[in-house]
C-alpha cells in the first residue's frame, strides 16, 4: 500500500483530480446557465474532454526517468491501472452531470471520445513525452470542433464531434485507445531531454 501512496503522490494524482473537477466544472455551469437545451453540443463536449484529458496528461509520467524503468515494480499493470483509472474518472464527472438539467451526452459520445482521446494522449506521452502529451489531442480536437466532417473519410477525421452511431468515428476511436494504451503499457512515457529535466 506504501508503494502505491507514493506512486500516486509522486504523479500529483490529487491536484489533477481536484483540477478534473474543476475543468468540468467550469464547462458545466456556463452550459447550464446559457443553454436551454438539455444536452450540450457535441463541440462543447469535445472540447471538455479534451480539458480533462490535458490536465490529467501530467499524471502519466513520474520525476524520475529512470525509476519509471526500474525493473522493481510491475510498470505494465501500473500502467494499465493508471490509464483505466483515469478513464474511469472523466466517466464519473462527465456522467454526473446526467442527474442535472444539462447534461453531458449522449454517454456514448463521451466514453467514445474520452477513451479515443486518452488514448491519442498516451500515445502522445510515448512518442513526444509527457510535458507534449497533450499537444496531438489538442490539435485533432481543434480541427474537428472547426471542420464538418461528411462522409466515411470526413467523419473518421472528426470523430470527436460525430453522432453517436457513426461508425467511422467509433473505429478511429476504438483504434487509438487500443493503440495508445498498447504502446504506453509496453514501453511507458517518452525519456525527457535535458531542457525538460531542468
Amino acid at each position: 500500500m506504501r508503494g502505491l501512496t507514493l506512486y500516486v503522490r509522486s504523479r500529483r494524482v490529487a491536484t489533477a483530480l481536484g483540477a478534473a473537477v474543476a475543468a468540468t466544472a467550469l464547462a458545466w455551469i456556463p452550459a447550464t446557465v446559457f443553454s436551454d437545451a438539455g444536452e450540450v453540443s457535441s463541440t462543447v463536449l469535445a472540447l471538455t474532454v479534451l480539458l480533462l484529458v490535458a490536465v490529467l496528461t501530467p499524471t502519466l509520467g513520474g520525476p524520475d526517468d529512470t525509476l519509471d524503468r526500474t525493473a522493481a515494480r510491475p510498470w505494465g499493470w501500473l500502467r494499465m491501472s493508471h490509464l483505466g483509472t483515469a478513464l474511469g474518472c472523466m466517466l464519473i464527472l462527465l456522467a454526473a452531470t446526467l442527474l442535472t438539467g444539462t447534461r453531458f451526452g449522449p454517454f456514448g459520445c463521451v466514453v467514445r471520445d474520452t477513451a479515443g482521446l486518452l488514448g491519442l494522449t498516451a500515445l502522445g506521452a510515448v512518442t513526444i513525452g509527457t510535458a507534449r502529451a497533450w499537444f496531438l489531442p489538442l490539435g485533432w480536437t481543434l480541427g474537428a470542433a472547426t471542420f464538418v466532417g461528411t462522409g466515411p473519410a470526413g467523419e473518421a477525421l472528426t470523430w470527436q464531434t460525430q453522432l453517436p452511431d457513426s461508425r467511422p468515428a467509433a473505429m478511429v476511436a476504438a483504434a487509438l485507445a487500443a493503440g495508445g494504451t498498447a504502446a504506453y503499457v509496453s514501453r511507458g512515457p517518452r525519456l525527457r531531454t535535458s531542457p525538460e529535466n531542468v
